[in-house]
């Protein structure tokens, strides 16, 4: 279907004219296409081509950007696109004036480089004279007597302090033990197991979980009372000697060690 410029700024199809809103409309609608695919394809927004389509041409900013995009709507819809600008042109009172692209593309506000100013020589050279000036003038007050040098000599170094004596892991079994006097309790977890040890005067030595692989040690006067929670976790040695495991696997047991 051809389209063609009419004198008043309509188009004529079939022998009857329409408006450029009303062709565009028209045969974006028979092409299957919404507004949103035409906007796809020619990057213009929808509002704009809703607006074009109703012959509101305000919105595109001037003639010269409302020719562009009468031309490129009327190629996405398949119309003649050079006969639908003549018919807006014809519209908008002829062809537009060529637009200067320093016009598009020109700056609101003026950019103002600053510049660059050169050194004031004739400044220098008198701040130099005058400092060498004063500097003659104290030389010449203070005299040219000699300068006393301190003797500035190193201080000896400090003799570095022997390192602090680095207490034993364990006092209770590196001590010596007496026999008859002291007990010594070692206990090995095979397992993660919770002890309490107390002496003989009921006070904690140790209440936590002893950790699997993990050796502990306590050491007291008249007695080492054990609570263990899983008596089959673990192994006691007393005054070296190996008293293997207090119990059944699992079984929460008091154990009290005496010296031998």
């Amino acid at each position: 279907m051809t389209y063609y410029a009419t004198s008043g700024g309509g188009v004529r199809m079939d022998g009857r004219s329409e408006s450029i809103g009303s062709v565009l409309a028209r045969a974006r609608r028979s092409a299957g296409l919404t507004v949103g695919q035409v906007s796809a394809r020619t990057r213009i927004r929808e509002s704009l081509i809703h607006a074009l389509e109703r012959d509101d041409f305000s919105p595109c900013g001037g003639d010269f950007y409302g020719r562009g995009h009468v031309r490129n709507i009327a190629k996405a819809v398949g119309l003649d696109p050079e006969a639908m600008v003549r018919a807006y042109d014809e519209a908008a009172g002829g062809t537009p004036a060529p637009v200067r692209a320093s016009a598009v593309f020109q700056a609101d506000r003026r950019i103002r480089l600053r510049e660059r100013r050169s050194l004031n020589w004739s400044m220098a050279l008198a701040i130099a004279l005058g400092i060498a000036i004063v500097f003659g003038v104290v030389r010449l007050m203070g005299g040219a007597g000699d300068v006393n040098v301190a003797d500035v000599r190193p201080a000896p170094p400090k003799p570095s302090a022997p390192p602090p004596a680095v207490p034993p892991r364990n006092a209770a079994a590196a001590a010596p033990v007496r026999p008859g006097d002291m007990v010594v309790v070692e206990v090995k977890a095979s397992k993660t197991t919770r002890v309490t040890a107390r002496d003989g005067k009921d006070r904690t030595l140790f209440s936590g979980r002893l950790k699997r692989g993990a050796t502990a040690t306590w050491r007291a006067r008249s007695e080492v009372s054990l609570e263990i929670g899983n008596a089959g976790a673990v192994t006691v040695r007393v005054n070296g000697r190996d008293l293997g495991v207090p119990g059944p696997l699992g079984e929460t047991v008091t154990r009290t060690y005496k010296p031998r």
